[in-house]
């Protein structure tokens, strides 16, 4: 054996025994032993005895072991090493842990402590202690599994978790809690049992709640407990904290987080929606799959009576017309699968019968993608159903008369024109419009005006066939609907119209009597669209008030044309106002028994850059028809006042004579604004002179008694104008204040020849003497006229004998030729005899 010295056979012999008898006595000792146990020879490294233990650690028999090198059994290089070592004196004690190569080659986990226990006839021996470490590895190796598994659960888990012993010191939490927390990144990296307890404190809303229950959950080791924390950062949590058991005692505690302010959330919707589901209006039925009811909210009971509860499990079309069968229809099916709804208006019963029209709105509800549920929501539309027709009815009715409204007019004369097209026939369009129901409104009031228009349209509709339309376009117009109706049917009808509208009315015990007036337009010879057929009935109807009202009219191309000239006159009127196209004339106004000139009758005169030189009689009828008669003749009167203020101021002492309109005079500041224009001019107001007809002075007598009262207490002076061509009241034309009479062109002209004419001229004269009055003659064209008028005794005559209407120059001149009726030097031009 290396490092041993030679010895003898018999020496080796000897010493061989030696060893016999000592591991002889070693042996019973070694196998007293739990662990396994090696004798091995310090110098050879060879196992000189082993025990049972170690036979069986090993898988090997004793005499395999006995005599084997210890290197052939180490599995690591360090294990060599180490008894290379030992073979070399360098180390003799090991504790360590290693592997060793068993029987079948297999490696075992073992803790082995190496001791030099003897020296035996000077060889050391080495008492080798091994302990089987792989239960105990297998054991850790579990134990760990166990943490792996357990941590992570832990951080797998949606919940926070805290650990802690009995104390509070922190043993561990999980990820979730971090993030429940908020924890910063100092309180995770470093221990801060502290640090993570203030953190937890600052961060309730309750601090001093949340304190209180730490406190009593640490002084209490075995209390169970649960409560809500709300936190500064909005979320809401759930706290459970149990206590930590180890062999029946507590150790520790367990805390456990949830963030519940999600289901809080959805509690509140829900609850809202339980709610809601109670409180709808609407009536609500949820259903399984097969369209079973599973539920119903309280307005099913409303809507169907108390029956609904008893539909608990029964099909829903027990209740709802939807299908019939056990499945809906196709259509309905198709749409749930590709829309999740189906909608559609159905015609709801109740267990009396009644029938009420319903919205039904079928919603699917799905879960994993297969419908478990379905809810069928219905409306009652009894009040939107009624309010549509209403709605509709006001939008095509008229509110007064419930007859059809311009819109429904409209549709009703378009599918007329169509139907006529096809079917190559026509039909007729009337023009109603009521005679002077102005005058009904205004002295009886509007209620008694609608009571008219209702028994209008009555017997408007009691006159046509049931095919035919009345309308009410507004106010007192009507436009009536003839379906194939020719120039004959509608005569026809317009004479019933009027027959039936010519007998007495009796109305709130108020008899009256009313007239009509009738435009009738063809179809398709007076209009080929809606617009131009009542347009043309309009203007046959406005010819036939022109005409005396009271009748009926086919309309005439040329009516057309009549009212478009008049829209161009008026037009042209009151631009030529605006760019001073009017220009007054004057005609001399001369004493019958003088020959003199005593004033001017102011006339006015226009000419259009379009129309050129228009007479009077064409325009002034329309200025009065669109009320523009008011600006122009206000114009008139400030242009009179003016040229009056010029021949004053020249020492002509002339009576200027102004026509004023009823119009005119019946404006409110009329009065008002003549005294301002007389205030702020140099003329006398004796010298001007307002013409009025007799129209204006048998409007509100008493009314108009008053105005001419307040024109002549500030010196103007009034004539009755065109006198004997209208109707006066000897009565009241005694209490007005007037001072001139004015005899009519109509009633000059043929004098003396016609004897009419020469009466009722000399009766003019002779009131006028009887009423103090003096008395003009207006068209005096020659001096047969002239004479007979003097020897009548008339006072004064105008006309084409002394001169037309000239301008202002022109009168002048005139004056110079003839003289005043003030100036007694001048020569007369006529014979005063």
């Amino acid at each position: 054996m290396s490092g041993m010295p030679e010895r003898s056979a018999q020496a080796q012999g000897a010493a061989d025994t030696t060893l016999a008898n000592c591991l002889g006595l070693w042996q019973p000792l070694i196998e007293a032993l739990i662990e396994a146990v090696w004798l091995v020879d310090a110098g050879d490294l060879r196992i000189l005895a082993a025990n049972g233990a170690a036979v069986e650690l090993l898988g090997m028999s004793r005499e395999c072991l006995v005599g084997r090198a210890v290197t052939e059994l180490a599995s690591t290089p360090e294990d060599v090493f180490f008894w290379e070592d030992i073979a070399a004196g360098r180390t003799d004690t090991l504790l360590s842990e290693t592997l060793l190569r068993r029987g079948d080659q297999t490696l075992v986990t073992v803790v082995r402590r190496v001791s030099q226990v003897a020296s035996i006839e000077g060889v050391p021996v080495y008492l080798v202690g091994i302990i089987n470490q792989s239960a105990h590895r297998a054991v850790e190796a579990e134990l760990e599994k166990l943490v792996a598994e357990l941590r992570a659960t832990l951080e797998s888990t949606a919940d926070g978790i805290l650990v802690t012993d009995l104390d509070g010191a922190v043993r561990g939490f999980n990820q979730r809690f971090a993030e429940m927390w908020g924890l910063p990144e100092a309180l995770l990296t470093a221990r801060d049992d502290a640090g993570i307890y203030a953190w937890m404190a600052s961060a309730v809303v309750d601090v001093g709640h949340y304190a209180a229950r730490i406190s009593a959950i640490r002084h209490n080791p075995l209390l169970e407990a649960s409560d809500v924390l709300a936190l500064r950062r909005g979320s809401v949590l759930e706290r459970v904290t149990l206590p930590q058991y180890a062999r029946g005692r507590p150790i520790g505690r367990v805390y456990s987080f949830r963030d519940i302010t999600r289901r809080l959330a959805d509690e509140k919707r829900l609850k809202l929606a339980a709610r809601v589901f109670e409180a709808s209006l609407d009536a609500i039925f949820v259903t399984d799959a097969d369209f079973r009811i599973v539920t119903l909210n309280p307005a099913c009971e409303r809507m169907i009576g108390d029956w609904a509860l008893a539909l608990t499990g029964q099909p829903l079309t027990d209740i709802l017309p939807l299908w019939t069968g056990a499945r809906p229809h196709a259509d309905i099916e198709e749409a749930l699968a590709r829309h999740g709804v189906w909608q559609a208006e159905v015609a709801q019963r109740t267990k009396s019968g009644s029938a009420f029209p319903c919205l039904v709105s079928l919603v699917r509800v799905l879960d994993a993608g297969a419908p478990i549920h379905y809810v069928a929501f219905v409306k009652d539309l009894s009040e939107a159903v009624a309010a549509r027709q209403r709605i509709e009815q006001l939008a095509y009715t008229d509110g007064l008369t419930g007859l059809p409204n311009r819109i429904r007019l409209t549709e009703r004369i378009e599918f007329a024109i169509d139907l006529a097209r096809r079917e190559e026939t026509g039909f007729a369009v009337l023009f109603i419009d009521l005679d002077r129901f102005k005058q009904i409104n205004d002295s009886l009031g509007h209620v008694f005006g609608d009571q008219v228009l209702v028994e209008v349209a009555r017997r408007i509709q009691g006159c046509l066939r049931q095919v035919d339309t009345t309308a009410r376009l507004g106010g007192d117009e009507f436009v009536l609907l003839l379906h194939r109706a020719d120039g004959l049917g509608a005569e026809k009808t317009a004479r019933r119209l009027l027959e039936a509208m010519g007998q007495p009315f009796d109305i709130a015990g108020m008899k009256f009597s009313l007239t009509v007036s009738i435009g009738i337009a063809l179809y398709p010879e007076d209009g080929a669209t809606l617009d131009d057929l009542i347009k043309n009935a309009d203007s046959a109807m406005y010819d036939v008030k022109e005409r005396g009202r009271g009748d009926f009219r086919f309309y005439r191309r040329q009516m057309n044309v009549d009212l478009l000239a008049r829209m161009k006159i008026d037009h042209a009127m009151r631009e030529g106002l605006t760019h001073a196209r009017f220009r007054l004339a004057y005609q001399p106004q001369v004493d019958l028994r003088s020959g003199r000139i005593v004033g001017a009758e102011a006339l006015l005169r226009w000419n259009d850059p379009s129309l050129g030189e228009m007479s009077p009689g064409q325009f002034i009828p329309i200025a009065e028809e669109t009320g523009f008669i008011v600006a122009l003749g206000g114009w008139v009167l400030r242009e009179a006042i003016r040229q009056g203020e010029q021949w004053q101021a020249r020492g002509m002492a002339l009576t200027m004579s102004v026509n004023v309109s009823a119009a005119q005079f019946h404006q409110d500041g009329f009065i008002d604004a003549l005294a301002e224009c007389l205030a702020n001019s140099g003329l006398s107001p004796g010298q001007l002179e307002l013409e009025l007809t007799e129209s204006i002075l048998i409007q509100n007598v008493e009314e108009t008694l008053v105005r001419l009262d307040a024109l002549v207490a500030f010196g103007v002076k009034l004539a009755v104008d065109d006198f004997g061509t209208g109707y006066s009241s000897l009565a009241y034309l005694k209490r007005f204040p007037i001072h001139r009479l004015k005899i009519d062109r109509s009633f000059v002209q043929d004098i003396p020849d016609d004897e009419s004419d020469a009466a009722i001229a000399t009766a003019v004269i002779n009131l006028g003497r009887a009423l103090n009055l003096r008395v003009i003659a207006e068209g005096v064209e020659n001096d047969t006229q002239r004479r007979f008028l003097l020897d009548a005794g008339c006072d004064e005559f105008q006309g084409y004998l002394v001169a037309p209407a000239i301008s202002p120059e022109d009168f002048l001149t005139l004056v110079e030729e003839i003289g005043l009726a003030e100036d007694p030097t001048r020569t007369a031009h006529f014979d005063a005899g």
